[in-house]
Parts: structure tokens; C-alpha cells; sequence
């Protein structure tokens, strides 16, 4: 299948719970981060969405995705651990440029783990930089 093939829409409120397990599935999520309070508001921004890839009716793919009027943004790119490899999660990458270009953001941006090796290698191989850039955050 061809990323021409791939149709990729908005998550839907009632698949929430769905796409929290397969960021589980995919080690996306954290004890002190609330998936479901992240995919809610992401849905009820006007600024962000949930990209969704559906094959037979099974959330398969996501890529959560946010602009800041700066830059784009994108978290949870997941890809049901079957199909890894498949050219998916490049697929919703696309997907994700897409919808930033869109919305007139000349930048898209993501952060990964220090430690995780074969994410960055995958990100590079599909075109991404690492910046050189420290994160700060303060947690509420």
C-alpha cells in the first residue's frame, strides 16, 4: 500500500481509549503524564488534533499534533508494534507536515528521549535534524 493509499483523518472521541493503548503498546506513555487529558484537549483545541489511521475498523497509527502559531508540534506518533517497518509511521509524518503546512507553520517539531537510539535513526532517515536545543519544563 502506497501513502497515496493511507487515508488518515482525526481521531474520534470514542476511540480515546484506543489510542491510549496503542501508545502503551508503542512505551509512549509516562506515570506522570494522562494520556487520555492529553488526547481530550488536543481534540478540543482549535489549534490541534489526533491524526488516526484505521485499517478494518482498528486504530492502528496516530500522531498527535499542535501548532503554536511559531512552529508545529507532533507527540504520540505510534504504529501498532505489528506493523512496524511498514512505512506507516512515515506515512503519518506526512500526514503531520501536511496538516502543519496547512495552518501556515513553516516548522515542525519533536521531541525524543535522549536514550532512544532507533527513534532518532528513524526521524533521520525520513528527513529530520536534531536541533541543537535543550528542553526545560516546570510541571503543574
Amino acid at each position: 500500500m502506497s501513502e497515496a493509499d493511507i487515508l488518515i483523518d482525526d481521531l474520534r472521541p470514542g476511540e480515546i481509549e484506543a489510542a491510549v493503548a496503542l501508545w502503551e503498546a508503542c512505551g509512549l506513555t509516562r506515570p506522570w503524564n494522562d494520556p487520555r487529558a492529553d488526547a481530550r484537549l488536543a481534540l478540543a483545541g482549535s489549534t490541534s488534533t489526533v491524526l488516526a489511521h484505521r485499517r478494518d475498523g482498528e486504530l492502528i497509527a496516530t500522531a498527535m499534533v499542535g501548532a503554536d502559531g511559531h512552529r508545529a508540534w507532533v507527540y504520540y506518533l505510534a504504529v501498532s508494534p505489528a506493523l512496524k517497518r511498514s512505512g506507516l509511521g512515515a506515512a503519518m509524518m506526512r500526514a503531520a507536515e501536511a496538516w502543519a503546512q496547512a495552518r501556515g507553520m513553516p516548522k515542525l517539531q519533536l521531541m525524543v528521549r535522549a536514550d532512544n537510539a532507533a527513534v532518532v535513526a528513524f526521524y533521520k532517515a525520513i528527513g529530520y535534524g536534531v536541533e541543537p536545543v535543550t528542553v526545560l519544563s516546570r510541571r503543574f
